[in-house]
């Protein structure tokens, strides 16, 4: 005998309750869109007094932070937990002086704030429980339909041994192995770093000035090192060090104490001795660019649409784009359009598409740059980077950087 699947209907149903599809279910909520969120897992939950800080952080930008705010989220965060970015000094692989960038070249207080994952994810899902959003939790996805009208996602969880929700656009925030992009046949182009990020956290002797540094490099296997020093409250940084996987197993291999000398070395000990808070962790480095946005009305946002060089932290702030984007192009689309119409996602796709390439102008160009071994490349890239003190672009790096 069949059984009977309760069908769940909505406007916006929502896989993924990351950063980025948390913030999406607010954000969509605020403009009168009925949503639902899925995700597999449940967002895990930290004491908020806890001192140990989170190795994976990201560098929020100010406009960034301030639509969190407009979601009612940024404020419910622990300001002595978030560091401010005020400048930024990138050193080339010479002795020449770094480039300087300067929140206050472009006359703004900051150049971004530096926040940690968890604590951010679980802000977003407070607020996503107080404003009564649908949620399916411990849910998982089994099959989904996807026509020009309609998205049928069938899940399952323990409640529940079948579902079936029906919404009238899909939005794919499930991160860079996205299920659902995978279900609905959108390819992806995945281009290897062949680097490993070594991220960790240490206490500093001497104040970073709420200044984060980066350093690009060779190590001794002539392969890139990118080193990245972000600043947290108080005398503490974050380090992201974006190395060869062989370079990386050496790295992990190192004592405590070996290790803490070799990252204060490669930053020249400019902040003195360094203390190490926690054992270091590593993700795989990649750049992923998928051959569409959308497959009927199925939208891809944050990880799942676009991946990039973690080279300070920004990629999260490419997903909010995304969502910002969304909302606006919906909130003004012909009140006789249908939200999964062929217009919007033309327009979508176009507005991401612009920034996507700004953000791989900055994160790409600078890797391909100088991971170049070739002698003449390497003059003309120091050469650049003395010339950029006096010159726009300088401005325009901080301008695009405040802007994402």
């Amino acid at each position: 005998m069949s059984h009977e699947v309760e069908v769940l209907c909505t406007d916006i149903a929502i896989v993924g309750a990351g950063l980025v599809g948390l913030s999406a279910a607010i954000a969509l909520h605020h403009a009168g869109f009925l949503v639902r969120l899925i995700d597999s897992q449940r967002p895990l939950q930290f004491d908020l007094v806890d001192e140990n800080w989170d190795s994976r952080i990201y560098a929020i930008s100010p406009n960034n932070a301030h639509w969190l705010g407009s979601l009612g989220v940024w404020n419910s965060l622990n300001p002595k937990r978030i560091g401010t970015m005020q400048a930024m000094e990138i050193y080339g692989d010479s002795a020449a002086p770094p480039l300087l960038l300067e929140a206050e070249g472009v006359h703004s207080d900051q150049l971004g704030f530096i926040v940690e994952a968890r604590a951010l994810q679980q802000a977003l899902f407070q607020r996503v429980v107080e404003l009564g959003i649908p949620t399916m939790m411990d849910t998982s996805c089994t099959a989904i339909k996807s026509s020009t009208k309609k998205a049928s996602l069938s899940v399952t969880s323990q409640l529940h041994s079948e579902q079936l929700i029906e919404a009238k656009l899909l939005l794919a925030a499930d991160g860079s192995q996205s299920w659902v992009r995978q279900h609905v046949g959108i390819t992806v182009v995945k281009t290897s770093y062949q680097q490993v990020a070594v991220v960790a956290n240490f206490s500093v002797e001497r104040s970073h000035a709420n200044i984060a540094r980066q350093w690009f490099s060779s190590n001794v296997d002539s392969a890139l090192s990118i080193l990245a020093w972000l600043p947290l409250p108080e005398n503490t940084i974050s380090i992201v060090w974006s190395v060869s996987s062989e370079f990386a197993a050496k790295l992990l291999a190192l004592s405590e104490e070996e290790f803490t000398h070799c990252v204060a070395k490669a930053g020249g000990h400019c902040l003195g001795n360094f203390k190490l808070l926690a054992k270091p962790s590593t993700f795989p480095l990649s750049l992923q660019k998928t051959a569409a946005l959308n497959r009927d009305c199925v939208l891809l946002v944050g990880d799942a649409a676009h991946q990039v060089h973690p080279m300070a932290g920004q990629g999260v702030n490419l997903g909010f784009r995304d969502v910002i984007d969304l909302v606006k192009i919906l909130t003004e689309k012909n009140q006789y359009q249908a939200i999964n119409d062929s217009s919007v996602f033309r327009k979508y796709t176009r507005l991401r598409k612009a920034d996507m390439m700004q953000m791989l102008l900055l994160t790409d160009g600078l890797y391909k740059l100088f991971s170049s071994q070739h002698p003449v490349v390497k003059k003309v890239r120091n050469f650049g980077l003395s010339m950029a003190q006096y010159s726009t672009i300088k401005k325009m790096l901080v301008a695009i950087a405040i802007a994402l």
